[in-house]
């Protein structure tokens, strides 16, 4: 296909690269602004990947595009001692695909001319937006793989999805994606961390480091009218390797109960026992202004009293200082003699 002055578009040549590694707001901005240096055309994609087109630094490098990633993994790496997972391919979609399927320090690429071949066994799961119902739907008429997905008729996909989800399915299972990478800074977030004295290997000394945290996290968002619809617990260990998960949350919220549960719920699922652990790391993005965002109704007259608590606490510290109220779990009782 030749572009409206009767020349040939250049095929896009782009980047996903997935971090390894617990990046703080200044150390994000920091690998931005790295990569910045290889192609203005950098997309962050919170909270540890990141996308590059690469289609215009190709001449200046005068490199293969699977040799300007290795460039920038090596820097990655020198320099700030960052593993990478990288994919390559025409689009952002199929990149981030490729880079899924690749282990830390290793690209795959997936050329334009192959990205049939390499779709089609793939299972359906492995296409971006994808839920479990509609796997489980094409799953029952034996549509386990893209390119099964491929080779069933338009209306027959329609008949089982409806036509928008089926043609939706449809470009995606064959590798279409026209959406530009978007120079973009970093998605806003807050952070609260705690680093301790020394090692703890006491699961209740953990749980209330938690606990505080995210009461932290939860005042502060109060503070800002903001709500966080995502959470992200990393502990940091004495041997200084980390472990990170993250959580959705059911709705976008401040409430500083929920954000415990969901950053209670990510330490339960980590399973520590007897880890030694040094610090932790309570990070919520996907911040709204709270006038925005949504909040499920709730027929439970005890949740409209904790938020008329929880405001006149926070009305409280405003005025009297970030210990005048305390959860209970955090009061700090008095050893007897």
């Amino acid at each position: 296909m030749n572009g409206v002055d009767g020349t040939t578009p250049r095929q896009r040549h782009i980047a996903h690269l997935h971090l390894h590694a617990a990046l703080t707001e200044a150390g994000y901005a920091t690998v931005i602004e790295l990569m910045s240096g290889i192609t203005p055309h950098v997309q962050a994609v919170p909270p540890n990947a990141v996308q590059l087109d690469l289609t215009s630094a190709l001449r200046y490098f005068d490199k293969s595009p699977y040799d300007v990633v290795q460039m920038v993994m090596l820097r990655l790496k020198g320099l700030y001692g960052i593993d990478c997972s990288a994919g390559l391919a025409g689009n952002r979609m199929l990149a981030a695909m490729a880079a899924d399927a690749s282990a830390p320090g290793e690209t795959t690429w997936v050329p334009a001319e192959q990205a049939a071949e390499w779709l089609g066994p793939r299972p359906v799961t492995a296409l971006p937006g994808i839920g479990r119902t509609t796997t489980e739907l094409l799953g029952r008429y034996g549509l386990h793989t893209v390119g099964q997905v491929v080779g069933l008729p338009a209306g027959t996909l329609q008949r089982l999805l409806g036509a928008g989800p089926a043609r939706l399915l449809a470009e995606r299972a064959r590798g279409r994606d026209p959406r530009p990478v978007t120079p973009s800074e970093p998605a806003a977030h807050l952070v609260a961390d705690l680093v301790l004295a020394r090692d703890c290997l006491d699961p209740a000394q953990q749980h209330r480091a938690v606990l505080g945290l995210a009461d932290r996290i939860g005042g502060r968002l109060r503070g800002e009218r903001r709500t966080a619809g995502r959470l992200t617990l990393t502990v940091r260990y004495a041997d200084r390797s980390s472990t990170t998960r993250t959580r959705v949350l059911p709705e976008p919220t401040d409430h500083s109960p929920a954000l415990a549960s969901a950053a209670l719920g990510l330490l339960a699922a980590l399973g520590l026992q007897r880890a030694r652990v040094r610090a932790f790391v309570i990070r919520a993005d996907a911040l709204v202004a709270a006038d925005s965002s949504y909040r499920q109704l709730s027929l439970d007259p005890g949740d409209a009293r904790a938020r008329a608590a929880e405001s006149a606490a926070d009305r409280a510290r405003r005025r009297f200082g970030q210990e005048a109220v305390r959860p209970a779990a955090l009061a700090v009782v008095p050893r007897t003699p």
